[in-house]
């Protein structure tokens, strides 16, 4: 389908990559932006064929925050009455194949917040995050301070929520928020040739790995260790888990049928 804020493709049939497209606005994060959004990672989470997701921006903004011009006149029962971010940003919690972001420039507020909605974060090298609400009299409202406390701990969370500095990529992969650092022209390379690793392996172990990893989130340990522990014994009643110990014993590559 047409997109207005967003576009749309698949790289090797099997990677879903959608860009945010509101250049002068440097992907400011709106409510039909949002629901283009949602819409197409569900397109993709429904295709058989694809098996990850990239979601990125421009080389100088993954998104800089949420429409600030768009809100600033919203009141309370606005806001409160519309569901404002519950009705439009929550969909990216429902979709099971994995979701990774591929971040340049800048990522602050609700972008920040997008960018730890998806499974990990690949930054580049020019990449900056940072939660500057208080600056404008409000705090995050998209998990930021939710979020970013699991993701960087505390003390740090509460530095970049209180003061709304930024802090750069190199800072960000220190304290945990982004896995892994690359120079700005090969972003997309290095975010692609994880997304494609991923693919290659069985869909219902991706699935279940990611669904395993966001509950320890969710619980507390040993809830969470007896249901990583019951999803790795339901693998067992898969056919990729046959074909898959098979082909390491007989030193072959693995074929999966995500089946």
């Amino acid at each position: 389908m047409a997109y207005e804020f967003i576009t749309v493709h698949t790289e090797a049939d099997k990677v879903g990559v959608i860009t945010l497209n509101r250049p002068k606005q440097l992907n400011a994060l709106n409510g039909p932006l949002m629901v283009e959004l949602g819409q197409a990672l569900k397109a993709f989470d429904a295709n058989e064929a694809i098996g990850c997701m990239i979601i990125t921006g421009s080389e100088k903004a993954f998104a800089a925050g949420a429409d600030i011009g768009a809100m600033a006149t919203y009141s309370f029962a606005d806001v409160y009455k519309n569901d404002y971010i519950t009705r439009d940003w929550e969909t990216i919690r429902s979709i099971r194949k994995p979701v990774i972001a591929a971040v340049s420039g800048f990522a602050l507020g609700g972008g920040c917040e997008l960018a730890m909605m998806c499974d990990f974060i690949i930054a580049a090298d020019n990449a900056k995050f940072g939660q500057p609400e208080i600056k404008l009299g409000i705090i995050p409202g998209a998990g930021g301070t939710q979020r970013l406390p699991r993701a960087v701990g505390k003390s740090k969370a509460m530095d970049l929520a209180l003061t709304g500095r930024m802090m750069d990529a190199n800072e960000a992969e220190k304290a945990g928020l982004v896995s892994r650092i690359v120079p700005l022209d090969k972003l997309m390379e290095e975010t692609l040739g994880a997304a494609l690793m991923i693919c290659g392996y069985s869909q219902l172990a991706t699935m279940a790995a990611k669904e395993s990893v966001n509950r320890a989130f969710e619980s507390g340990l040993a809830d969470g260790v007896m249901f990583e522990r019951r999803l790795f014994h339901a693998l067992f009643a898969t056919a990729d888990q046959k074909e898959g110990m098979d082909a390491f014993v007989n030193k072959r590559p693995a074929a999966f049928k995500n089946a």
